[in-house]
């Protein structure tokens, strides 16, 4: 699953921020899975959440 995710592979009908349908200009991977959200933003927001987490994570190994 190389290169830009494809809604088609989208492991949610709805924003887990939200509640609203996921959007195709709004998706990302996380952990090999593509994940959608309704909006860019709510996608951003979940993506810092989850780096912050991640690198905190990854600091204590």
């Amino acid at each position: 699953m190389a290169g830009t995710p494809d809604l088609a592979d989208c492991v949610n009908d709805v924003c887990p921020w939200s509640g609203k349908p996921v959007g195709a200009d709004s998706l990302t991977t996380y952990r090999g899975k593509v994940v959608g959200f309704c909006n860019p933003g709510c996608r951003d927001k979940f993506e810092a959440a989850t780096g912050a987490f991640d690198r905190a994570i990854e600091s204590k190994d």
